[in-house]
């Protein structure tokens, strides 16, 4: 082991619409994103941003973001960076952007985050499509005009 070395712990990694720094230095994360929703697909988003934070670590690192669909074997984007952290109680902040990125189907989609090739977090990220206004989402039954809602009488 080298001890002029230290693997840094990743703090956070969250799923943005947008992200923006102050003046001063601090950033502004506009539209975390909880689940993908969307009205039909494929659909191709522009660009996703994700806000990466590591912390507890000393030298120099390669991070890499990959975005995995459903059949956890397709990447649909993939970003690596180098970083540095001069003190172990310092922090570096990363911002990794895929464009145009294409969800086919939906399903429960995939952020991996590494340092150094060892996985740090693999978190999900669910892309749903919402049915038309006034109409179940699929596999549910719809209640005949009139009739109670189905399990009550």
């Amino acid at each position: 082991m080298d001890p002029t070395r230290i693997l840094p712990d990743l703090q956070c990694s969250l799923l943005c619409e947008d992200i923006r720094q102050e003046a001063n230095g601090n950033f502004i994360l506009v539209g975390v994103i909880n689940a993908i929703v969307v009205p039909g697909l494929p659909v191709t988003a522009g660009r996703v941003l994700f806000f990466n934070r590591w912390t507890a670590g000393f030298g120099r690192f390669r991070e890499t973001l990959r975005l995995v669909a459903p059949d956890q074997a397709t990447v649909l984007g993939k970003r690596e960076v180098l970083f540095e952290l001069s003190h172990p109680n310092g922090h570096a902040i990363n911002i990794a952007m895929l464009q145009n990125v294409t969800f086919q189907i939906p399903g429960t989609y995939f952020v991996e985050v590494l340092v150094d090739d060892v996985m740090k977090i693999r978190y999900p990220v669910n892309v749903v499509v919402l049915p038309p206004q006034g109409q179940p989402p699929s596999g549910q039954a719809q209640a005949a005009p009139g009739s109670p809602p189905p399990g009550e009488s």
